[in-house]
């Protein structure tokens, strides 16, 4: 009999192939018309749930690993663990990759210079930064689109991940508005110049309520209690001299005889 290397309870676990082993087949069994046949595949499935059985042991196995550590738990069951989380992982990074694809795709679709003629509250901070990566982009080598699509997008995950409090999301978020200010700023129309750049920093700081939603300048002071007593008391150590018997302190001078 062939055994695995995960003694349960101190008691040897039989194979997988041993479960049509646990059940020796009737003798006539050839001779049995087909319903009859698979009598010995039923009478090991039924004892393999018996006490000591094949999946019966795997049974014990799975209801021990609740409270066992990594260490004590069946090989069977670490290698199934692992296998599910990497094919989940290899999921989620598949469908992300096309969540992201998708989403890049969809937002180089619209022309990096188009936007209308700047007019609206809107199109007076887009037009600015659509025309400043178009031009960058004739000294680059990178289409205009991939440019606006890619601010578009940084803007985006800025705004959601700030909203959700993550540290990395809200410094890109900084960053973003920065950069859209400066480059509104070396764009815009001389003459409305401080307009267009001061209507930015207002969407701005209005989109910030939510990016930096709960970010607080005050000083976080956590007062925890002590975790330990502290007792004053005075120790006095003194050493006490030792008791003196009774009649030691006469000496034999002392000693006199009774005189009548």
């Amino acid at each position: 009999m062939t055994h695995n290397d995960k003694p349960v309870n101190g008691q040897d676990n039989p194979s997988f192939l041993d479960v049509l082993n646990q059940t020796p087949p009737p003798l006539d069994a050839k001779d049995w018309p087909r319903p009859k046949r698979f009598a010995g595949l039923r009478a090991a499935w039924k004892a393999s749930w018996e006490k000591g059985g094949f999946l019966y042991q795997r049974w014990e196995e799975v209801f021990q690993a609740r409270n066992a550590s990594w260490h004590e738990v069946a090989n069977w069951i670490k290698a199934a663990a692992l296998f599910g989380g990497l094919s989940l992982i290899v999921l989620m990074l598949d469908t992300a990759g096309d969540i992201a694809s998708a989403t890049l795709k969809g937002l180089s679709a619209v022309p990096a210079t188009s936007g209308g003629d700047g007019t609206g509250l809107w199109g007076t901070v887009d037009h600015p930064v659509r025309i400043f990566l178009a031009d960058q982009a004739a000294h680059l080598a990178v289409a205009p689109a991939a440019l606006y699509a890619f601010w578009q997008l940084t803007g985006l995950v800025g705004l959601v991940g700030g909203f959700f409090g993550n540290a990395g999301a809200r410094i890109a978020w900084l960053l973003f508005g920065i950069g859209s200010l400066a480059m509104i700023w070396s764009t815009a129309p001389s003459g409305g110049r401080a307009a267009a750049t001061g209507l930015a920093a207002l969407m701005w700081a209005l989109a910030s309520m939510f990016a930096l939603r709960g970010l607080t300048l005050r000083p976080v002071v956590h007062n925890h209690p002590p975790q330990y007593a502290f007792n004053p008391a005075l120790h006095l150590h003194a050493t006490l001299p030792a008791p003196t018997p009774a009649g030691d302190d006469l000496g034999p001078d002392n000693v006199h005889p009774l005189q009548r």
